[in-house]
């Protein structure tokens, strides 16, 4: 769908007709922004990704930047219940001067039910190629008792909710105070920049998703200087 969009560029919004994903499910999207475009894609909800008793569910993004294009890459947060077993990938490929935001959020067990993920399985990979060169490559991967892995320390200190945000620009690097000093302080969520070889990578990590949200959105309003698709807000 291409509702009217209140930012510069075009917005679409990805509609799931599934209404979430189940196991053995396979998903694939591919946006290109051509030349001089520039889009934001989101989704109207979050995606949920149901129990599974055995098979795998795969969900593989591919992105493509023209020259001088600008794609944000704005999904709502994916929700994974207690045994779903999923992988994803992301892989991007832009020119030099093209402009990317990525933003991801995972979220551990449904809130509302006090759900926990006793049992699951989880793997990311993102590849981001610029002028054909990698600049980023990133790999999480979380199988078992995942709630009781999450409480470690060194995992996610008892965060049940994570986001990532990417920001390749040929600017990317030199805006990271701008992005320091847009990340305000949340209750329940913390959240770090750093930049380095050309990009610009924000995290998060929340005891809960409305602290996530809480912290996200005004960082996403305040960063990317528009509004952010009417989906996020309805």
């Amino acid at each position: 769908r291409l509702p009217r969009g209140e930012g510069a560029g075009l917005d679409a919004v990805l509609v799931n007709t599934a209404g979430g994903i189940a196991c053995g499910d396979r998903f694939s999207v591919g946006i290109e922004a051509r030349a001089g475009a520039a889009v934001t894609v989101a989704t109207p909800a979050a995606e949920k990704i149901y129990r599974s008793d055995g098979p795998l569910a795969e969900f593989a993004v591919n992105l493509a930047l023209g020259a001088k294009a600008r794609l944000d890459w704005l999904p709502q947060e994916t929700i994974l219940f207690d045994t779903a077993r999923l992988a994803r990938r992301l892989d991007v490929h832009m020119e030099e001067d093209s402009r990317l935001t990525l933003f991801e959020a995972l979220v551990f067990g449904r809130g509302a039910r006090e759900e926990r993920m006793t049992d699951g399985f989880f793997e990311d990979r993102w590849r981001v190629r610029r002028g054909g060169r990698l600049v980023y490559a990133d790999r999480l991967r979380l199988e078992g008792p995942i709630a009781d892995l999450l409480q470690k320390p060194s995992v996610g200190n008892g965060a049940r909710a994570l986001a990532t945000l990417i920001h390749v620009a040929p600017d990317a690097e030199a805006r990271l105070e701008d992005a320091r000093e847009c990340l305000a302080p949340v209750n329940g969520c913390e959240a770090a920049a750093s930049a380095w070889n050309g990009l610009l990578a924000v995290r998060f990590c929340a005891v809960t998703v409305e602290a996530l949200r809480a912290a996200a959105i005004p960082f996403l309003l305040a960063f990317r200087g528009e509004p952010l698709p009417r989906v996020w807000l309805s």
